[in-house]
């Protein structure tokens, strides 16, 4: 099946482009593995930021930011398009692919539990752990999950936390949330995300990769032959309050111009929203994709107001993945101003 597999690894400062390229690229490769293979669009999202989790380069999985109490909390969610489920746990811990939890609770969902249980579509903490172990994830230990990295990361800002706002703003969490987007011919379409959530985070905070709305969304209107879908990074209370990946789509799927329809659900819908009215400053990325099963024409997007946004892309005629490094245009302020771009891509058999 052809197909075209989306990664990034959040918005925001980049301060190792090596560093994210590699492991952009590793992503892109191992989805478009499986879609060659004959695995599906759901497979190959979940394999790709599996990949991100396991690289200690990121805020995902292994490698996660550490909380105020210097524990690491992730969160993941995941979308079928075509079925419209949703899958996604919180403040798991010991997990070590969260993003797998999330598939099976999104999987799960179509399935009812005995005596006509609904299933649980959000799983948060030791009951998300126990579930896991349950259907046979691998469990590590807590300590497995913390890096050397996000040690001395934590301790640092924490020793020097009356400067948290003004380091904050610099160099504090150099990049986000990781996410996937992949689509195949038939436009079976998947969005996903992975979070270890903010430097210092209260214990126990739910951030937008674990928000329905939020971190991930996909769409696939049958009517029209139009399929969507987008995965969020950013401030998460903002791209809650705002149900930002949600907005996206929607604008996306009926849009005249993929790029205009960005900028103006950017402009609109969150650095205009009335949700928003106080904040100065909303940082916030999102990669997307537009795909055409009548035609066989798809656009990636990517979109951002932080300083710059790594990703890779690759669809399953392309011997090797692309990797992109966008940046705020230095006229444009960081935080208030959106960059959008984008890269149109066929699939054909």
């Amino acid at each position: 099946m052809p197909g075209f597999v989306a990664v990034h690894t959040g918005a925001g400062n980049c301060i190792d482009e090596t560093l994210y390229k590699n492991v952009c690229k590793e992503a892109c490769v191992k989805g478009v593995n499986t879609l060659k293979n004959g695995g599906s669009a759901m497979d190959a999202c979940e394999l790709a930021i599996m990949t991100l989790e396991n690289s200690c380069a990121t805020n995902a999985g292994i490698g996660s930011n550490l909380t105020w109490d210097g524990q690491v909390e992730c969160d993941a969610c995941i979308m079928d398009g075509a079925t419209l489920q949703f899958g996604a746990c919180t403040n798991v811990s010991d997990v070590k692919n969260p993003i797998s939890l999330a598939r099976h609770l999104c999987d799960r969902q179509s399935k009812l539990l005995s005596f006509g249980r609904i299933p649980p579509m959000v799983l948060a903490g030791r009951g998300a752990s126990t579930y896991a172990k349950e259907i046979g994830l691998q469990i590590v230990p807590t300590e497995h999950m913390v890096s050397t990295k996000a040690v001395k990361s934590y301790e640092h800002y924490r020793r020097n936390i009356t400067k948290y706002e003004e380091i904050n703003k610099m160099k504090l969490s150099p990049l986000d949330t990781v996410g996937a987007v992949c689509v195949d011919a038939e436009g079976s379409i998947v969005a996903g995300c992975s979070s270890g959530g903010l430097l210092l985070k209260v214990s126990g905070r739910i951030g937008q990769a674990a928000t329905y709305g939020a971190g991930c969304w996909a769409l696939t209107d049958e009517t029209t032959c139009m399929s969507a879908a987008t995965c969020t990074t950013g401030n998460g209370e903002y791209l809650m309050k705002t149900l930002f990946a949600k907005e996206l789509v929607d604008d996306l799927i009926t849009c005249n111009c993929p790029i205009t329809s960005q900028h103006q659900t950017y402009k609109r819908k969150l650095l205009e929203s009335p949700f928003l009215s106080k904040q100065s400053e909303i940082h916030a990325g999102s990669l997307s994709i537009i795909y055409n099963t009548s035609t066989a024409d798809g656009d990636l997007l990517w979109a951002h107001t932080t300083n710059s946004m790594c990703l890779g892309f690759q669809s399953t005629k392309q011997k090797k993945p692309k990797f992109v490094l966008s940046k705020l245009p230095p006229n444009l302020s960081c935080g208030v101003k959106t960059v959008v771009s984008g890269h149109h891509f066929k699939l054909t058999y």
